[in-house]
């Protein structure tokens, strides 16, 4: 960053600002692209991350076979856009949910997921609203202890149900994998596959998931696709997991140092409302590019605290700082626009448009 891009940016938009820089925004999705097609696995995108459409179309033009969106609303804001191909990878319960997924499925190529008999009954009369067929994926625990089926013998007789349920048809499974459990995923899968052929069923989809898991590509055999998401901006949680370098890092946060009350502490304008409360489980709440050394020790709402007592230079009151946030998916969803650049000259916004759907 020059001096001068962010004096451009504080002039023109004010701070704190979210940036994120279009060159590295094309060369993630590139890079993703490749280490997908080197391994044969197609490559399905989550736009939980960026929620644009937009960059939605970048990451299909560069070869992704769809995308993935966490909830309904994301969903219906791609499919707007033009968006098909769409895997919901959420249980999705509820008639006001029911009536949404219908008209959506209507017109657009959509696959959701399931993990028990209950969303599975009530996804049946989405297709008969839509009057088509709605494919279904097995959510899988395979050790991160969020949604998913724990056991194989279990997603055999959850596919099973899906398969005699009028207007649903079972497409696959869909896996998260922790990091370090890839073997216990393959044991999971090789299992489940089984049950599924004696049961005379096939997973056409096994979809695997999440950007610290790209190292491990092609590792699970029989997978068929995989989820990234963060991987097109990165943020320091990539970078502490080895996997994004800090010149991986298209999205940061311009705010501005707007106190000095005391030699090693100060005051930035970006607080909890704008770079989250969200750890990460890492050591203060992002990393100042500008000045590596200092330590955003904590919040309040509008008020980001500098420890600067570990920095050898340290910022004046006026200057504008670029952050890296620990978590990148949850700040996108706190603002309304990105501020774009590319060759360190502003190029326009652009809206977040699926922010805030919850729903």
């Amino acid at each position: 960053m020059t001096t001068a891009l962010a004096a451009r940016i504080a002039r023109d938009y004010g701070t704190p600002a979210v940036v994120i820089d279009m060159e590295r925004v094309a060369r993630n999705i590139a890079r993703v692209q490749d280490l997908c097609d080197r391994v044969g696995l197609a490559n399905r995108p989550h736009i939980k991350t960026h929620k644009s459409p937009l960059l939605a179309q970048m990451q299909v033009e560069a070869g992704a076979r769809g995308i993935t969106c966490q909830k309904l609303g994301e969903a219906e804001v791609m499919a707007e856009a033009g968006l098909d191909d769409i895997l919901i990878s959420y249980n999705l319960l509820g008639e006001e949910k029911m009536a949404r997924l219908g008209r959506l499925l209507r017109g657009t190529g959509v696959t959701v997921a399931a993990d028990n008999p209950t969303v599975v009954a009530g996804l049946a009369r989405a297709a008969a609203l839509a009057e088509r067929s709605l494919p279904v994926v097995v959510e899988c625990d395979t050790g991160r202890k969020r949604a998913g089926v724990e056991m194989p013998a279990e997603a055999v007789t959850l596919a099973r149900a899906i398969a005699a349920t009028p207007g649903l048809s079972f497409a696959g499974l869909m896996l998260y994998p922790t990091e370090d459990g890839w073997p216990q995923a393959q044991r999971f899968l090789d299992a489940a596959t089984a049950g599924l052929h004696d049961a005379g069923l096939a997973p056409a989809i096994v979809s695997t998931g999440g950007s610290p898991n790209l190292p491990h590509l092609g590792e699970l055999k029989g997978a068929t696709e995989h989820r990234p998401g963060t991987y097109i901006f990165n943020d320091r949680m990539q970078v502490a997991a080895g996997v994004a370098g800090w010149d991986d890092c298209a999205l940061t946060v311009y705010a501005t140092v707007v106190s000095r009350a005391a030699r090693n502490r100060g005051i930035l304008d970006a607080g909890s409302k704008t770079l989250t409360a969200d750890t990460g489980g890492l050591d203060g709440f992002g990393s100042i590019l500008d000045y590596p050394q200092a330590r955003i020790s904590g919040f309040a709402e509008e008020h980001g605290f500098l420890d600067l007592s570990r920095s050898p230079t340290q910022p004046q009151v006026g200057e504008v700082v670029r952050i890296v946030p620990n978590h990148v998916c949850v700040v996108v969803n706190m603002v309304d626009e990105l501020v774009m650049v590319r060759d360190e000259e502003i190029v326009g916004t652009l809206p977040v448009a699926a922010r805030g759907r919850l729903r």
